[in-house]
């Protein structure tokens, strides 16, 4: 038996990193390292900053998840990124949220597959959450919310905004394409010409001083992060062989309080692929669950994950950490009582 439940950790490390870590963790670490560099204290902080108007920071941060296919862990090296350059914890923690939970492929993906009307509620209550969840963290942690995770090397050059832009437009560009579910034939060649651009700027557009400083700042990412989320994949893969998911739908065939805040306590501890998470809950629909606490999993999994709350807590700290889980949870569970009552 527990030769077994090693074995599905096992099974659960491997099949993530040979599925996202080449495609998906490994760009959006140089472009954290990329941030942390090329984008200036300022730039951020006139966007994310905790000074910002808030329809203007939580408006950018609740949808920027539409242009990212990103998990809860691909998320958290951009995330330690824009709040080490001086985001404020609220916008910050907002974006975070958005990412893995509104992207425009798991909300496209899901009206297909589970039906229009939870794709809609889906997409409209994500958005809702990560203001609601940004401004909570805001008002909760105030009097820190300048407090920065890491110390960061700042460029030691300006550069034109539009070597910054295209620069970032490119590497996003091979995060999403290297994500995406297109063919490997058309993939590979288009994320060579991309690589090659890349190589391009690198030469042309920027100094080997500042080369240098993103690969430090890029490696310092990736070995404070990297190995929290692989431990926290194992432990996700044994915690779902020993709870097998016909279990949540066992406890959450009613739309009660009790049945949503099961479903968001699930989600938020199992580890959700991107778009994986539909074809598990429709599995789950099928064994009965209700659709209250199928909108609190959809809401609370793809945003948060075990691999993803041991590597928040190293940047954000163990207080904040548990907040940003407590709030996650309570409006999820929330969210799915009420569209369950609809």
């Amino acid at each position: 038996m527990i030769t077994e439940i090693i074995m599905t950790g096992l099974l659960a490390l491997k099949e993530y990193l040979s599925t996202h870590v080449l495609t998906c963790l490994v760009p959006a670490f140089f472009i954290a390292g990329a941030i942390a560099v090329f984008v200036s204290k300022d730039s951020v902080i006139r966007y994310f900053g905790a000074d910002v108007k808030k329809y203007k920071s939580y408006s950018i941060a609740s949808i920027s998840g539409f242009i990212l296919a990103a998990c809860s862990c691909t998320v958290i090296p951009l995330f330690a990124g824009i709040y080490k350059r001086g985001a404020g914890i609220g916008p910050a923690t907002a974006f975070l949220y958005s990412g893995p939970a509104i992207n425009i492929l798991a909300v496209v993906f899901t009206a297909r597959i589970l039906g229009f009307q939870i794709g809609v509620a889906r997409a409209v209550m994500a958005i809702v959450m990560a203001v609601v969840v940004g401004l909570c963290m805001a008002f909760l942690f105030k009097k820190t919310d300048s407090e920065g995770a890491f110390a960061v090397q700042s460029s030691a050059h300006s550069y034109g905004g539009y070597k910054t832009i295209g620069f970032f437009i490119i590497l996003v560009l091979i995060l999403v394409i290297g994500a995406s579910s297109i063919s490997w034939g058309i993939k590979v060649p288009v994320l060579v010409i991309f690589l090659a651009a890349v190589g391009y700027m690198v030469k042309f557009w920027f100094s080997r001083e500042d080369f240098e400083y993103w690969m430090r700042e890029t490696y310092f990412l990736a070995k404070s992060i990297f190995p929290l989320l692989l431990v926290g994949v194992f432990l996700a893969g044994i915690i779902q062989a020993i709870l097998p998911p016909h279990y949540v739908a066992k406890y959450a065939g009613e739309n009660n309080l009790q049945a949503n805040f099961l479903a968001a306590i699930i989600g938020a501890f199992m580890y959700f692929a991107t778009l994986t998470e539909v074809p598990i809950i429709q599995s789950l629909m099928a064994l009965g669950m209700n659709k209250g606490p199928e909108l609190a999993l959809l809401l609370a999994g793809p945003a948060l994950s075990l691999p993803s709350i041991l590597a928040i807590r190293q940047i954000l700290g163990t207080k904040k950490t548990i907040a940003y889980i407590c709030l996650v949870v309570v409006f999820a569970t929330i969210s799915g009582f009420v569209y369950g009552g609809i």
